[in-house]
């Protein structure tokens, strides 16, 4: 496009209050800037606040210089600016003064928090923005708010306001009908089959939740491409350490429970406690192929394969809202007196006194 044809083009410009990738309306700016004659300006080196902290003429100046810059910028490459939308009061100084060098250009003026009340501003802070507020509600002419609540501030204000709500077209929608939300409890490193996590994970996609509860170790499994894959995955939630108390909690959100331990002699013969915690919350254990878990078989369903684990795991979907009750006593019946009776036994065969 010629420059004399971009002087012809009415546009309109986006005071970003943050780079776009940061902004917190992003959405709703990249849907504006759809059309080219939308133009997205990111903050001045000079940041909005910092300008409102200078004497009022001092700011007023600068802004009048940046203003200048940018408008001969936008009329070279884009256009002649005929709306300048502002995000935040503090913006108000850069916005009049484009507006005074473009005729006919509006303001417009997006409400979407209560900026004169922000928590880290003071008291005179606070002051300085419910005036920028209020002068840039009067010098807009279309302000567009967030909330009912914002546009019945402006209304009560004598002041007209559009509701636009906000959008969340970027934010993950997972599939929500038959998912299956799983957990892992303790160590993840060495010992866990990343490439069985890994084959489940892209077998299921969407269709699987799986909330990882412990430390993962990088030194371990640094290498180990499976590892990376897993900790790339949508799916895998890493959620590191967490106390007995919060685990019990991240727990009772998921439908069941798995053991992810590779089939080898050193996991092999083991008993994995987390079974027993697990069943605590009524939940069952899904686990590769391993001998030991079947000391607590009542808890627990074996796997030969990634294909049989995802066909276990899909089986327990919906079953956090139907927790097994009768699990649920078998486990909290496995008591520390209960287990060590044996040994008591023994010991009383021994003369040593057992407690009361």
């Amino acid at each position: 496009m010629s420059s004399q044809a971009n002087k012809a083009q009415p546009i309109c410009v986006l005071l970003l209050a943050r780079e776009l990738e940061q902004f917190i309306l992003r959405e709703q700016a990249e849907d504006l800037l759809r059309s080219p004659a939308v133009v997205a300006v990111d903050p001045p080196r000079v940041r909005y606040g910092a300008i409102a902290r200078l004497p009022r003429a001092v700011g007023a100046e600068l802004a009048a210089q940046q203003a200048k810059r940018l408008i001969k910028t936008l009329r070279s490459n884009r256009g002649e600016p005929r709306v300048v939308v502002i995000f935040h009061p503090l913006q108000l100084p850069l916005a009049q003064a484009i507006q005074a060098d473009c005729a006919g250009c509006e303001i417009w003026y997006s409400r979407w928090d209560r900026y004169e009340l922000a928590y880290d501003a003071t008291p005179e802070r606070r002051k300085r923005l419910a005036e920028l507020h209020q002068q840039a509600s009067e010098a807009s002419s279309l302000t567009f708010a967030v909330s009912d609540t914002l546009v019945a501030i402006e209304t009560d204000a004598g002041r007209d306001a559009l509701l636009v709500t906000t959008p969340a077209d970027s934010f993950p929608a997972p599939q929500i009908d038959g998912t299956v939300v799983a957990v892992s409890l303790g160590h993840l490193g060495w010992r866990t089959d990343w490439a069985l996590l890994r084959a489940v994970a892209e077998q299921l996609g969407e269709r699987l939740v799986l909330l990882l509860i412990g430390d993962w170790h990088e030194d371990e499994c640094a290498d180990d491409p499976d590892f990376q894959a897993c900790r790339k995955h949508p799916s895998l939630v890493w959620l590191g350490r967490q106390s007995d108390e919060q685990a019990s909690r991240l727990i009772l959100t998921a439908d069941v429970g798995i053991i992810p331990f590779k089939v080898e002699p050193f996991n092999d013969a083991g008993l994995p406690n987390r079974i027993l915690k697990y069943a605590r919350l009524g939940r069952r254990t899904i686990s590769p192929m391993l001998s030991g878990v079947t000391s607590w078989a009542p808890a627990v369903t074996r796997a030969a394969d990634a294909d049989e684990f995802a066909a276990a795991l899909l089986e327990q979907a919906g079953a956090r809202t139907r927790p097994d009750g009768e699990l649920r006593e078998w486990a909290i019946a496995q008591t520390a007196r209960r287990q060590n009776e044996p040994l008591w036994q023994r010991l009383q065969q021994l003369g040593v006194t057992r407690d009361s």
